[in-house]
């Protein structure tokens, strides 16, 4: 209630640190997602998979179980306010980049996922950003990719013309 008092429309919830340092379940993003909802503010739900896991070829699973439970049970209007950020975990502040052939991968089986789930409109109108180390020199080859609407930015925010360079890319597209 407080974020909404001062005018807050957008929440991040579930970002990897979240999950790591802090020990929050997709249970406890659920419920987030609820309250953010309740209060008429819209959710981005970061999922994403570590090195480990990305190496043993659960990059899938992991995404689909963490949107699973953290989606479990939501209505269609919760679920129609609200935008998806994959954000690979070994991605962020490693120096390492997903490729387009990667994002474009995990972003297509999201979208599917979602509309099995959700149904063809709900699921094909929820937002998917990317989010792992946007830079200048990587935004314009994920920008073309057709399941990226757009990006959560990190670091490259702090920056003013990094971040005017990477939101120039979707004016140019």
């Amino acid at each position: 209630p407080m974020l909404s008092e001062i005018g807050c429309h957008f929440v991040i919830l579930g970002h990897s640190e979240r999950r790591q340092l802090f020990h929050e379940t997709d249970d406890m993003i659920r419920k987030k997602l609820l309250s953010v909802a309740g209060q008429n503010m819209r959710a981005i739900l970061c999922v994403g998979e570590t090195m480990d896991q990305r190496q043993a070829g659960k990059t899938i699973d992991i995404v689909t179980t963490q949107l699973d439970n953290a989606l479990k049970g939501l209505t269609k209007g919760v679920i129609e306010n609200l935008a998806i950020a994959y954000e690979p975990v070994w991605a962020i502040g490693t120096g390492l980049n997903a490729n387009p052939e990667q994002v474009s991968e995990v972003h297509n089986r999201i979208r599917v996922h979602l509309k099995s789930g959700f149904g063809t409109w709900s699921g094909g109108a929820i937002r998917l950003l990317y989010g792992g180390s946007v830079k200048p020199e990587n935004a314009a080859g994920l920008a073309q990719l057709d399941e990226v609407n757009g990006f959560l930015v990190g670091g490259a925010s702090l920056q003013v013309e990094s971040f005017l360079a990477i939101a120039e890319v979707f004016n140019e597209n």
